[in-house]
């Protein structure tokens, strides 16, 4: 059958098997382009499996927690691809059938465990609940019969929900403002219309249980049992990511629910620094990186028409990244540049940087502003943000034949 998107309330529905395949290759090759670049080699000179830009301080063996999509999926590319680093994945996704399509991170596994295995990479990929007992342990288990340690931890886990390892108990997070209700304009990029949002404020238990869900306490759950079980190397950096954004969006975002998940996540990181240097001479960072299209940030109220503002103010100024450029850059020239990892008087690392100028700001800020049902081209990135919406799930990918049937939903 052909498989084409199914898309509501700006979600998109289903992927496409091959086409999530080609943009995992498209990752791969943007990194293996970077590694040559900066080793001053030329791209078709460098040997896939070559790990010439190792040094003391780069990644060996690197554990993705949530490694399937965005931001997670781009760090285990980066770390396989520029460093050879080893990796073992965790993610939550529905598999393929003969008769029913998985979920893009399925397919986006699949693809990146083929492409390791061909540059002889090792990678071991784990699916199901990352916040279980069952799946630390056997993490855990994995990591012993490979008789090594780990010396980088990815915290990337982006699920809705999460249920407490102790006391079964389901929380369920949610996108409000605190305090107030919050009004703004959206836009529905496949419609191509903009609309008015509105959200009312949350309640003191949707405050608690979103930053039991998006918070730190499951990323320390899982820093302590590595850590107990002897399997993280001296000098083992975990690293976990954040987004702060525009003052525009603080009523929604940091200042909202979701902020106080990730103003938890960052007092996380800066307790687990101080044990993880007691212990084993190792650091906890949060990284705030730029706002992108993600399947999370295409349903918050205000966020997608400012990333299509914002991609349209970057992308003429040369300093649009998006998830693959990102991680390279935060590997190559923050993580692993040697010396002190730059971080700002909270003690993050800011991956933001270029989105959060007085200049781009200032321009983006003048887009929303100007933009109208008619004027949507000329303020806005619109096939820039639709093309990274369909990516996200495989479709609108080049090299990609739709007008192909896919026969089997579970091959790559």
């Amino acid at each position: 059958m052909l498989v084409t998107p199914k898309i509501r309330s700006n979600i998109c529905l289903n992927a496409h098997p091959a086409g999530c395949a080609q943009e995992v290759r498209r990752q791969i090759e943007y990194v293996k382009a970077k590694k040559a670049a900066r080793a001053g080699t030329a791209s078709d000179t460098c040997v896939e499996s070559d790990v010439s830009l190792k040094s003391e301080s780069s990644p060996r063996f690197v554990l993705v927690l949530g490694c399937s999509t965005g931001y997670g999926l781009a760090s285990r590319i980066a770390a396989a691809f520029e460093y050879g680093a080893d990796t073992i994945g965790v993610s939550f996704e529905k598999e393929g059938t003969e008769t029913r399509g998985g979920t893009p991170g399925f397919y986006n596994n699949m693809a990146f465990d083929k492409e390791a295995k061909a540059a002889g990479v090792n990678s071991i990929t784990i699916n199901g609940d990352a916040y279980s007992h069952e799946i630390k342990k056997r993490v855990i288990e994995e990591i012993k019969k490979l008789g090594k340690k780990v010396d980088l931890v990815i915290y990337s886990l982006a699920s809705p929900v999460r249920t407490d390892p102790d006391t079964q108990e389901l929380y369920k997070s949610v996108i409000k403002p605190i305090g107030r209700t919050y009004e703004g304009k959206c836009l529905d990029i496949i419609a191509e219309k903009l609309t008015e949002a509105k959200a009312e404020p949350a309640s003191e238990e949707e405050i608690a249980t979103t930053v039991k869900v998006m918070g730190g306490a499951d990323w320390k759950l899982w820093i302590d049992a590595l850590t107990d079980s002897g399997c993280l190397a001296t000098g083992c950096t975990t690293l976990a990511y954040s987004y702060i954004g525009p003052e525009l969006s603080h009523a929604i975002y940091r200042d909202g629910t979701i902020g106080e998940a990730k103003k938890d996540l960052e007092k996380t990181a800066r307790e687990l620094d101080l044990d993880l240097q007691k212990k084993i001479m190792g650091h906890a960072y949060v990284s705030v990186n730029k706002g992108l299209v993600t399947r999370s940030s295409a349903v918050i109220p205000v966020i997608s028409l400012y990333l299509a503002c914002l991609f349209k103010v970057m992308k003429a100024n040369g300093t649009h990244e998006g998830c693959i450029e990102q991680m390279e850059r935060l590997f190559a020239e923050k993580l692993f540049a040697g010396g002190e990892v730059p971080l700002d008087d909270e003690k993050r690392i800011r991956m933001d940087d270029l989105e959060l100028t007085d200049e781009v700001q200032k321009a983006t800020v003048a887009n929303m502003n100007a933009v109208t049902e008619e004027n949507m081209a000329e303020y806005c990135d619109l096939a820039g943000y639709k093309h990274d919406f369909l990516s996200a799930n495989g479709f609108d990918v080049d090299g990609v034949d739709y007008g192909l049937e896919v026969e089997r939903f579970d091959m790559v």
